[in-house]
């Protein structure tokens, strides 16, 4: 999605899913799932390299997924998987839901891309989670909730880093033994 070069100040994505699926990760969850780093591809070479870019010319750059608990394998892997976009600056954040926790009320469970707080994009997958496509959402007040459920999702969320050092240690240990390995 060409929009999420052009930004101009800020770009903010909510994630949902605990699985994702036919996103071209495979080689990297297993990759994951072997012990063995995750491979830095051409595509997220790309991303972060672009992220780094917008985040020093001052732009934000915000990722919040809401993870619930016991985790799937995907979403082990997708938190081992964010480390090279938090280096190159996005603030990638969790809200943590316990066993047996409620989702938080104000976030909605379905994923977006909400750019410049004006324009939004929702991300359509089936059951299984595999992407269906994006629908460009152009109602004011569906983009206003959208800016709402943001900051909701920002309030409710933890860094990052202080998430897996806080509730998984070894997806900490696992970034720690693979640095510099790939």
């Amino acid at each position: 999605m060409d929009r999420l070069v052009a930004f101009r100040y800020s770009v903010f994505r909510l994630e949902a899913l605990q699985d994702y699926r036919g996103s071209g990760e495979e080689d990297a969850r297993v990759a994951f799932q072997a012990g063995k780093p995750l491979p830095l591809t051409p595509a997220l070479r790309t991303w972060t390299h672009m992220v780094r870019q917008r985040v020093r010319s001052g732009c934000v750059m915000q990722r919040v997924h809401v993870v619930t608990s016991p985790l799937t394998d995907y979403i082990r892997f997708e938190l081992a998987s964010y480390a090279p976009n938090v280096e190159a600056g996005e603030d990638v954040r969790i809200v943590p839901v316990p066993e047996g926790g409620s989702w938080p009320v104000d976030v909605p469970q379905d994923d977006f891309w909400l750019i410049d707080s004006s324009e939004l994009w929702s991300q359509r997958y089936d059951r299984d989670g595999t992407w269906l496509g994006a629908e460009h959402v152009t109602d004011p007040e569906q983009i206003v909730r959208a800016c709402r459920a943001r900051d909701a999702a920002l309030h409710h969320s933890l860094p990052w880093a202080d998430y897996l050092r806080g509730y998984h240690p070894e997806i900490v240990s696992y970034l720690t033994l693979t640095a510099g390995q790939s």
